[in-house]
Parts: structure tokens; sequence; C-alpha cells
């Protein structure tokens, strides 16, 4: 039976935008939300007290990277993930199973799991369904994900094999999800660009009831067209009364896109990997603080942000930061980049409430002079 601390209540539904609360053991996940990526028990360059205070309130952390360094064991004994990296809000941990996909020249897969490399030190490995959730069991995440294979999003007899086998483990999964009261698993969905293999998927995991269901596999090759073609023909699959997560899809347009769809969750590595390069997002689209047109400029990074670096620093010291290769601009363009996305969701968690959202989303999407943003 499911867990009666992890509920999903549905506050409205505007076209296909929901706009939700997911009740976990360490505080409720108002949705849309976006998660910021700390893969290895940190948000790069962002302390835990930022993020609670640019709005964050679910994070996620990676299985293969903490399995592999410094140990799922060690942080369990050390009081599990939250202790550990001193954020008490939800975490939501992956499978692995996209790392050991990156991995694909240094791994391989048969139908018990997938052996592999370490990137770190060389040494092999067994990652096996029954052995993700273990690790994950350890790490102690709010919301842990069903060990899955993901392949080349095109490749359709490839994908009918993978398919088979992330049914097959997500079973095994389940079967080994024992810590039920206080981790809620969810399903992944995947069977590339092909809409009768994401059908297959969708049905025989809601058959398997778990708390909340992933859309993976996307963003990994195929393009937008085909990534909202996926979208459209896979959330309305899904049960109404449970989280929808897309997982690694973050930008400005893709989580517009994705909420008009009736995905939930959303997060991506972009905002702090770009800050680390010199980029902020803004309400125009994507700018290069590096740029020699800041260099003067007294600005916030957006007029209409409402961040710590906003309110408080100019372009034109950020790009100094940056030129001079400080620590601080990462930091500064982080909790910006970060920031701009959480507000994002809070928007139009407000537009949804509201039954504005269309209208919000093409103001939105009207102002983004990128396409990459």
């Amino acid at each position: 039976m499911p867990s009666t601390n992890f509920r999903f209540e549905l506050a409205k539904i505007d076209g296909k935008a929901r706009a939700g609360v997911f009740h976990t053991p360490h505080g409720p996940i108002h949705t849309p939300v976006f998660a910021p990526v700390g893969t290895q028990a940190t948000v790069k360059a962002v302390l835990p007290r930022d993020l609670h205070g640019l709005g964050a309130s679910l994070i996620l952390s990676n299985t293969y990277h903490l399995y592999l360094r410094p140990g799922d064991e060690i942080i369990r004994d050390l009081g599990g993930l939250h202790r550990f990296m001193a954020w008490d809000s939800p975490i939501l941990t992956d499978s692995g199973g996209f790392q050991v996909w990156s991995l694909s020249a240094i791994n391989r897969v048969d139908d018990n799991g997938v052996t592999f490399q370490s990137h770190i030190d060389g040494s092999r490995h067994h990652f096996t369904p029954e052995r993700s959730v273990a690790i994950q069991q350890n790490l102690g995440a709010d919301i842990i994900m069903c060990f899955d294979e993901l392949c080349d999003p095109k490749d359709y007899t490839y994908n009918q094999l993978a398919l088979t086998r992330t049914h097959r483990w997500a079973e095994r999964c389940q079967e080994a999800w024992d810590n039920r009261e206080q981790q809620a698993l969810f399903g992944i969905v995947q069977g590339g660009v092909f809409e009768d293999l994401r059908q297959q998927s969708a049905e025989f995991l809601t058959a398997l009831d778990f708390p909340g269901y992933a859309i993976g596999g996307l963003s990994v090759g195929e393009n937008k067209v085909e990534m909202y073609r996926v979208l459209d023909l896979t959330t309305p699959l899904l049960p109404d009364y449970k989280p929808r997560y897309l997982m690694g899809v973050g930008t400005i347009r893709d989580f517009i896109h994705g909420v008009a769809r009736g995905v939930d969750i959303f997060d991506c590595v972009l905002p702090t990997r770009i800050a680390r390069h010199g980029a902020a997002l803004t309400s125009n689209g994507q700018i290069n603080i590096r740029n020699a047109l800041y260099a003067t400029d007294q600005e916030p990074l957006d007029l209409d942000c409402d961040c710590y670096t906003c309110l408080n620093f100019s372009r034109a010291y950020i790009r100094h930061l940056t030129k001079a290769k400080e620590i601080l601009a990462s930091t500064l363009l982080s909790i910006h980049n970060l920031r701009t996305l959480v507000r994002l969701a809070e928007r139009a968690r407000e537009a949804i409430l509201e039954g504005t959202y269309h209208q919000f989303a093409e103001h939105t999407l009207s102002r983004l002079t990128s396409p990459d943003t």
C-alpha cells in the first residue's frame, strides 16, 4: 500500500498545466517546481542557506557519484544525505542509469544490470536494480528512482530491448523497495521517440502503481519538436493524481512547454553549469556577462529579478569577477540563474491557479531572444 507520508494534491488544472502539492516527510513540494542539481551532495558554488533563500524546495543528488565517492554506506552511517549536506527539505536521487549510459564506452549491459568502470580510478562495479535501490535507501532521499536503461532515442530496435529491461528492472526495484514510509519510488517511462513504445511503457508502469512517474530518455539527442511530441502523447497516459517528473530538462522554453503539457517536476544542471562559464539567464534570454558591453553597466543582471545578486550587484561588478576568475562570480551567477528558474516555477503556479497559464506562457516565450534559453 502507498505510504500516507506521500500524497499528491491537485489544486488546479488550467488546460493541461497543473498546480499541486506533493507532501513528503521533509516537507511539501509545491508544483510545478524546478529542482537545483546537487550532484555530489552539493549544488555547485551555492550554500544550502542560499538555496533556501532563493526559494528552492527540492534538490537532486546523484546515486552513481555518491556511491563512488564518499560511498553510500558512509553517508548512511553519518545520518543520511539530509544531515550529511545540511539540507532539511526534500531530496530526490536518480538511479545512476543516466551516468552509466553516458559512460557507455566503459560499461556492459545485460538483463541483470550494468557493469561499469569508475571514471575516477577505473575500478569495476556492478549495478543491478536491487543495488541501485539499496544505495538510494542508504542515501535516504525522499524521492528515489527505478533503475532503467537509457539508449539512443531514435533506435527503435534497441529501444524495444531496453524497454523490456526497464520494465523488468522496475518490478525488481519495487520488490527491493523496503523503506516505503520514508521514500517514494518513481517509475521511469522510456521508449525513445516512438509512440507505441511510450504507450507500452506508460501502461506497464502505471499498472505497478508507483507513487509518481518520471519521463526519461528526453533531451538526449532528439530535437525539440520530437521532445514536445513525446510529452504530448505521454503525459495523458499517466495518472492525474500522481506527480510527473521530466528528467534533466530545464531551459526556460522547455519548462514553459513542459508545464503546458502537464509536467510537475523539473531538474537540470544548466543554471549552475552556465554560471561557471559566465552566462546569466534573464527574462529576455541568456547573456554572456564576459562581453565588453557590460564593463561599465550599472544595471543588475535582470531588472525583473529579486535574487540576492540582482538586489546588490551590477553587471559591471559581476563581469569584473568573471574576468578576474574570482570564485564569487560562480556563486553570484548560480544564485541568480537558479532563482530565475525557481521564480519561473512560482509564477507559472500562480498563473495556473488564476487560470491564465496560456497567456503567461505566451508572454514569457515572446520575451526570449536567444534560442538556447
